[in-house]
Formats: structure tokens, C-alpha cells, sequence
């Protein structure tokens, strides 16, 4: 059986799923889906590279995901890699795994790619919840944020594809979905839409839940549907990344503190058991202490219990890596006192 190791996101985990399934009758496969998020996570991905052809070097090791995407060369070059392919070659795995043996790196570009793979995945393994992907890309570019280059413009899977792979997982067993995407909230014509029709042609959904939230993008009626509806789970986690209305700005961020507080005040009033959980990075360049301290305040005036943090890592090639950077002891000192204020979330 081919063996996939999953570097990253969720929209990775589910991708992973797909390229166990549609290779499953091969052997003597490895494949590294990896994540480009920070410069830390690629050189993570290449640390595990080395060490699995150490332990098994009999066999192919293909890498391919956003950090293949975005320095392929860098993978190319390593001698333990047999094959690199991009995102939008990933889609289509099966074609490269026996197209010319000579050529070690398949990397298109990723904004000409307009489509999706409409595979769908009957399960995930050793998970009692299944993810649905609902759209790829993002069209934002936030300041520190590579992915955009390695996952290309906002692209929305067709509703009637999202219809049917749920029913396929409840087909299956599993009982709680979850949406995801790149840039979830972008989905086109509409994300609230897009839940009100899911829980309309799907009553007996036991449990509809979601990936990160943009703050800026959830609109009324999503809120008015988690009050309509008791099967939307009433935990959402939102992607604030800072409390500080300047740091906010110069991330290239569509909200502010206030929002978020607006947001997690609404759902509330019409649900008020629901929890929020919320993505931060600590020491983003040129973060006072004043302003790491308006991202301390607002767990505590939003009421955000499930903290999901990161120190700031530069990541080359972005607007951020080029700004006035904090040290790195700060960084990871402010990232330890605000895991203090809650639970930590670091699946």
C-alpha cells in the first residue's frame, strides 16, 4: 500500500486521503505532501525526506504539496527525491508516475490552473471526523502569507460535487463533516449559500462543522443559520491572527479587533453555547509590546478559549520577510504567554 506523510493544512489532510485512495493497489511508493507556510515547515519537510530515505531506501519518494510548488528546484536537487510534482500536477498523479522516467520535477503554473479533482474519497483513516473540501486558492495576499503562489486565485468546487461527496461519507459511516478550503469563506457565489443548501438537501447531517473562519467574510446570513440550524456545531474558529488594529493592517488583514468582537457577540446571542477558537501569530514584524498586548485583551473580550498560535516565522519571498523584524526570543515569549490564556490548539 502507498504510504503518504501530510505535512500542514487540512485541505492537505484531505488531499492525502485522495492520493492513498486513488493509489492504493501500488507498492514501494512514498509520498510527502508538503506544507510551504513558513521557511520552518519547508525545512521541515526536507529534514523528513532525508531521514525516510535513511530508513527505507529501497523505495520512490515522490514529494509534492505547496512547498513543492513553490521552490521545486530545491527538491529537485535533493538526491533522496525521485520525482516532484506541483499542486495542479498532484490532481493528476497518475499520469506522472509513468510519464517519462528521465524528467525529475513536474511544476506547472498554478494560476493557470482553473479546475479541481472531483475525486471522491469514501473515508479517513483513523479519523472519526471527514473533511470536504469546498474550494482552493485565495485571491487576498495577507503580508506574511506564501500560499496564494502555491495554491493559486480563489477556485470553488461545484456545489452538486460538495452534495455528493458528503452523502458518500455519511454513506459511510462517518457522522460529523467539516468544510474546508484555502480561503473557505471565499466560496463562490456564496459560503453562507453554499451551508443553507447543504443543510436543506441533507436534514439528516448529524453534525456540520467548519475549517477557519475569515472574520471579514461571514456575513448575516451565516449567522442566522446557526440559529436555525442545531446541527451546524456551535464551534467556530476564526482567522484573527492579531488583536492590534495596526499589526492587522500591515498583515493586509480585512478586519478588525472590533469585528471579531461583533462576530463572536452575534453567534452568541443566538447560540449561546458556542465556543470560538481562533489562529494568532505572535511577534509579526514590528509588533509592540502595546500591541502584542491589544492581541492579549481580545481573547479575553471576544471570549476565544481555543487558541491555535504561532511565533512568526519569515517566510521568504513575502512583503513580511522584508520589514522590521521582532527577535526571536520575543517572538516565542509572547507565543508562550498567550497559549497560557487558553486551551492551545496545534492539531
Amino acid at each position: 500500500m502507498v504510504e503518504v506523510i501530510t505535512f500542514g493544512c487540512r485541505i492537505n489532510a484531505y488531499e492525502s486521503e485522495v492520493l492513498k485512495e486513488k493509489l492504493a493497489a501500488l507498492d514501494n511508493l512514498v509520498i510527502i505532501n508538503t506544507c510551504a507556510v513558513t521557511g520552518e515547515a519547508e525545512r521541515q519537510c526536507r529534514q523528513a525526506i532525508r531521514k525516510l530515505r535513511r530508513e527505507k531506501p529501497n523505495v520512490r519518494i515522490i514529494v509534492t504539496g505547496c512547498a513543492a510548488q513553490i521552490a521545486p528546484q530545491k527538491f529537485a536537487a535533493m538526491p533522496e527525491v525521485d520525482l516532484v510534482l506541483g499542486n495542479k500536477e498532484k490532481a493528476e498523479i497518475e499520469k506522472y508516475l509513468t510519464e517519462n522516467p528521465d524528467r525529475k520535477s513536474f511544476v506547472g503554473d498554478i494560476f493557470s490552473y482553473d479546475d479541481y479533482d472531483r475525486y471522491l474519497i469514501t473515508g479517513f483513516e483513523g479519523r472519526h471526523r471527514a473533511f470536504v473540501q469546498i474550494q482552493q486558492g485565495c485571491s487576498h495576499r495577507c503580508t506574511y502569507c506564501i500560499v496564494p503562489y502555491a495554491r493559486g486565485n480563489n477556485r470553488s468546487v461545484k456545489e452538486e460535487d460538495i452534495i455528493s461527496q458528503i452523502r458518500e461519507l455519511l454513506g459511510r459511516g462517518f457522522r460529523e463533516i467539516c468544510l474546508t478550503g484555502v480561503d473557505a469563506c471565499s466560496y463562490r457565489p456564496s459560503f453562507s449559500g453554499l451551508v443553507r443548501h447543504i443543510l436543506e438537501q441533507i436534514p439528516e447531517l448529524p453534525s456540520l462543522q467548519f475549517g477557519s473562519l475569515d472574520p471579514a467574510a461571514v456575513d448575516d446570513d451565516f449567522i442566522a443559520l446557526v440559529g436555525k440550524y442545531q446541527n451546524i456545531y456551535p464551534h467556530f474558529h476564526l482567522s484573527v491572527q492579531s488583536g492590534d488594529n495596526l499589526i492587522l493592517k500591515r498583515m493586509r488583514r480585512r478586519h478588525t479587533r472590533e469585528d471579531v468582537i461583533r462576530l463572536c457577540n452575534a453567534v452568541r446571542r443566538i447560540r449561546p453555547e458556542a465556543t470560538f477558537g481562533a489562529d494568532f501569530i505572535c511577534g509579526f514584524p514590528t509588533e509592540s509590546d502595546e500591541n502584542f498586548q491589544n492581541t492579549l485583551k481580545l481573547v479575553t473580550e471576544a471570549g476565544i478559549t481555543r487558541l491555535h498560535v504561532f511565533p512568526y516565522s519569515e517566510r521568504p519571498g513575502t512583503p513580511a520577510a522584508r520589514m522590521p523584524q521582532v527577535p526571536v526570543e520575543i517572538r516565542r515569549k509572547r507565543a508562550h504567554i498567550l497559549r497560557e490564556l487558553g486551551e492551545t490548539d496545534n492539531d
